[in-house]
């Protein structure tokens, strides 16, 4: 498989198989958080949006790690990180993280910033491996405690 994460334009075929993986590898989520996971909104058109206007980048053919990339005021925001079940453990998370950081300071941004849900408690420890920080807890609409913590990883 070639390990170099490739952008993704609006109009690219790859996006289909971006959605199928975001699928398949957040499905496990389902019946763990609460509330349920964004990816169940996501949508060929959404995640060709992202493309124009933000960035996805993939690695493989097929998908088999993806990753969006919004660029903020003062940060570059990270979401959608996934891996491919039979491809975990081989680095792709690590070579996107990577590419984020790589990413942020070409963009002259001086952090990297993603947020994961509280009982994903593989992904606090992955993230912080990987030099993440936490910076806060935030709620969804409705809630009246913590749902999601924030990670920064600063350049």
């Amino acid at each position: 498989m070639e390990l170099t994460p490739a952008r993704l334009g609006p109009g690219d075929a790859a996006l289909r198989d971006v959605l199928t993986l975001i699928r398949t590898a957040f499905a496990d989520m389902d019946g763990r958080i609460d509330p349920p996971s964004s990816m169940h909104r996501l949508s060929l058109g959404s995640v060709s949006a992202q493309a124009e206007t933000g960035e996805v980048w993939g690695i493989g053919d097929p998908v088999q790690a993806c990753v969006f990339l919004t660029p903020k005021p003062d940060i570059l925001y990270l979401g959608k990180l996934a891996v491919a079940p039979d491809a975990r453990r081989q680095g792709l998370a690590r070579r996107l993280i990577a590419l984020a950081r790589s990413r942020a300071a070409d963009l002259r941004l001086p952090c990297v910033d993603l947020q994961t849900r509280i009982e994903l408690v593989e992904n606090h420890a992955t993230f912080e491996a990987l030099g993440f920080r936490e910076i806060g807890r935030t709620a969804h609409a409705g809630y009246d405690r913590p749902t999601s913590i924030t990670y920064r990883l600063s350049l």
